[in-house]
């Protein structure tokens, strides 16, 4: 795989342990993560979840790119980028992101998104790349929708998160769509 990944803006790479305090600086405020999966995290979580990335750079043949997004010039870790082949025979995978906060609203999110949806197409050979966010992060939609993703549903209490049932939208991009919008 040609990594790192390369945009305007970005460099996605992979993570490397000596990443993990900029990572807790967004998997540790609960504000980031309020919408997501895990968090906030403690330091230990911030440094196992690095430490498992790691070791699934080395899987074979690799289906999991958790790259850490970083700026061009500074090279500054400012978050995460994922995605990730779910079923190889339909040729389908899933992404997700996550932005310290005081990068928010400068357009990194979609910039990184629409590379990493490139990726998955052009590099992983995908037919067909999801992604789900909940339905009061507008925010996490509307990077989905500037990439060309479409809404296909309403997931209605489908993950057990931090001691709740919570909804979802669900949104996906085919490969012959992506190379429509290019």
């Amino acid at each position: 795989m040609n990594l790192p990944l390369e945009t305007q803006r970005l460099i996605l790479r992979d993570f490397v342990q000596s990443d993990w305090p900029a990572v807790h600086q967004y998997a540790g405020d609960p504000e980031v993560v309020r919408y997501l999966t895990f968090g906030p995290n403690s330091e230990e979580d911030t440094k196992n979840f690095l430490q498992r990335e790691i070791l699934l750079q080395n899987q074979e043949p690799r289906q999991h790119f958790a790259l850490a997004v970083t700026l061009k010039t500074q090279k500054q870790l400012i978050g995460i980028c994922r995605i990730s082949t779910l079923d190889t025979v339909n040729k389908t995978g899933s992404i997700g992101y996550c932005f310290t906060k005081q990068f928010w609203g400068q357009g990194y999110a979609t910039e990184a998104v629409s590379k990493i949806i490139s990726f998955g197409f052009q590099e992983l050979g995908l037919h067909r790349i999801f992604a789900t966010c909940h339905p009061s992060n507008i925010a996490s939609a509307r990077v989905m929708q500037k990439n060309g993703m479409q809404q296909e549903g309403y997931l209605r209490e489908h993950h057990w998160i931090k001691g709740e049932w919570r909804d979802s939208w669900l949104y996906a991009i085919l490969e012959h769509e992506c190379q429509e919008a290019s």
